[in-house]
């Protein structure tokens, strides 16, 4: 079944770009419940026997293709299809929101591309995946207009160097150990140059795809330039990618070379700068979208701190290891609902009020108060309040930090949490207005839709956030 999560998509993507314009949210809808029950199954299949492994039509590595779910694939993988219904919803109900008809098979693609990522266990059929999801996503910006046309072809230049290094690293370990089953290849390589570059050469590439800092600069570009549902796929799924690679590459060959920790602590550190960079220029900016996208090259830093935790004893023996990598992969989790959430409260209000400037958005919490607290609790949820999901994982990042030494990064989280308070606070008081001062959306109140997904994406967070214990378990119970 795990191959379905591929095909169903690709498939999908096939017939929505067939049919008539106004079928396309439909077959996208029904693709991802159909791939959705897929990962439902999975999850139960994950929790109740392990690691769940497929060897394509029967060939073993070194030469065959395998496809291989555990704890984090599925958690993932849920949120994946989560953020992908609750986007094609608001397509559905809202084109402007799409920018084009073609957002329909492209979207679908990108969605394979992600899903086989999540379970590719072989670097090849990765690095197949990964040019997939970047032609698919440059696309989707694209469909912004002419001035998303620029910003699509930066990040492209960006997506696409970051693969040659990839591709560049796939060769040394193939060279090396002679398999590109990534299990197989770390019992076969060895502490020598050759897997110290592949795995800086892993870590620069997915740094650039991610918009590490500082290779962030096509991000806030982007992401501004893209329609809204773009936006939301881009930060809430597109650069989970290529950090999940960066997650999986480490987890395996971190370990066997002395300078896995080295490159670790490094790319933390790029991160912990990400965090504080990021949050600066959320505050200084005036539009609602540009401030989101700081805030993801914030969030992107966080995310990267497992690095060094993950390396810091195994994962499977608890300890810093284990709660270093929960936090991880549940911090992924809610940073996914939550951007999703708020890009598409973005959307909502540049359809009511013609722009996302703040200037412009007086009002808007009387007369839309559902997506003033979409963003309000999506942003609880960034800063890391509980009883947000946001809270468990950096929660459990610091235990992970106090455990293994690393008091440090605890000042990080602290201080990111206090910045990503200050701009979600920018952003809403720019929706308040005195009393009986409540200008109505010059483009009146858009469909009820439009606010009520986004919304229950941020209350999805919450709930979650409050009742962990079956994400946490699935992921601390399957870890690599």
């Amino acid at each position: 079944m795990i191959a379905l999560l591929l095909f169903v998509p690709v498939v999908a993507a096939v017939i929505a770009a067939l049919v008539s314009a106004r079928l396309r949210a439909a077959v996208g809808i029904a693709a991802v419940a159909a791939s959705g029950a897929v990962v439902v199954a999975l999850w139960f299949a994950v929790a109740h026997t392990g690691t769940v492994r497929i060897e394509l039509a029967g060939w073993a590595p070194p030469l065959g293709v395998a496809l291989q779910a555990d704890g984090a694939s599925v958690a993932m993988l849920a949120l994946g299809h989560v953020v992908m219904l609750a986007v094609f919803i608001v397509g559905a109900a809202e084109p402007r929101l799409v920018g084009a008809d073609g957002f329909w098979p492209l979207a679908l693609f990108a969605m394979a591309a992600i899903s086989g990522v999540f379970v590719a266990a072989d670097l090849f059929t990765i690095y197949v995946l990964l040019e997939l999801l970047t032609l698919a996503a440059v696309a989707l910006v694209a469909l912004g207009g002419a001035r998303a046309r620029a910003a699509a072809l930066r990040y492209l230049f960006v997506a696409v160097t970051g693969s040659l290094f990839y591709l560049l690293a796939v060769a040394l370990v193939y060279g090396e150990a002679g398999t590109l089953d990534l299990a197989l290849a770390a019992d076969r390589l060895d502490d020598g140059p050759v897997t110290a570059v592949a795995l800086a050469l892993v870590l620069i590439g997915m740094a650039a795809k991610m918009a590490l800092f500082p290779l962030h600069s096509w991000l806030p570009v982007a992401h501004p330039a893209a329609p809204a549902a773009v936006s939301a796929l881009l930060s809430a799924l597109v650069i989970k990618a290529s950090l999940f690679v960066l997650w999986r590459v480490f987890a395996a060959v971190g370990p066997i070379t002395d300078l896995g920790p080295a490159l670790a602590n490094t790319a933390a550190a790029a991160g912990a700068a990400g965090v504080l960079w990021g949050g600066f220029m959320a505050l200084r900016r005036d539009r609602l979208k540009t401030v989101i996208a700081y805030s993801t090259v914030a969030q992107v830093g966080y995310l990267v701190l497992i690095l060094p935790l993950m390396l810091h004893g195994d994962p499977q023996d608890g300890g810093a290891g284990a709660a270093g990598w929960s936090g991880g992969v549940v911090l992924a989790v809610a940073h996914g609902l939550a951007k999703a959430a708020m890009f598409l409260a973005a959307g909502t209000l540049m359809v009511a009020y013609g722009s996302d400037r703040l200037s412009g958005l007086r009002g808007a919490l009387a007369r839309m108060p559902l997506i003033t607290a979409t963003i309000g609790i999506a942003g609880v949820g960034l800063a890391g309040l509980p009883p947000t999901l946001g809270f468990v994982g950096k929660w459990q990042l610091l235990e992970s930090s106090l455990a293994a030494g690393a008091w440090w990064w605890v000042s990080v989280l602290l201080v990111g949490g206090l910045l990503t308070f200050a701009y979600i606070a920018k952003m809403l008081r720019a929706m308040f207005s005195p009393p009986g001062d409540d200008p109505p959306p010059p483009h009146g109140l858009p469909p009820r839709t439009l606010s009520i997904v986004p919304f229950a994406l941020a209350a999805a967070s919450v709930v979650i956030g409050v009742f962990p214990a079956p994400l946490v378990a699935i992921i601390e119970g399957v870890a690599p």
